[in-house]
């Protein structure tokens, strides 16, 4: 606790806060948080860096690519599909009411 009061105080920055910030977690973090494989061990079974994979699982901007997704489910669960169904959750084509098709053009 020294340690850390001296380093707020000294860089200016208040670790204690940072300490007790709650990371959050991306819809692929929370799926391999609850499966017994650690990111060092999906890392080297897919060739993804462990570095690469703690950013998809905690940072919300960094976007996973279909290979990536591919390697995990195969490593994770021997199958892509389940990872698939479980990031995709909620995702639907729009009604077909929203089509517009008075403005598409026609290749004839």
């Amino acid at each position: 606790m020294i340690i850390i009061f001296f380093k707020s105080y000294f860089y200016g920055c208040d670790y204690r806060q940072m300490a007790l910030k709650q990371e959050t977690l991306t819809p692929l973090g929370y799926y391999l948080a609850k499966k017994p494989v650690s990111k060092s061990k999906l890392g080297r079974m897919t060739g993804i860096t462990k570095d690469r994979v703690g950013n998809l699982c905690n940072n919300i901007k960094s976007k996973p690519t279909i290979e990536e997704v591919y390697l995990i489910g195969l490593a994770v669960d021997g199958t892509y599909e389940k990872l698939m169904e479980y990031l995709c959750d909620g995702i639907e084509l729009r009604p077909e009411s929203e089509w517009d098709v008075t403005n598409a053009k026609e290749d004839y």
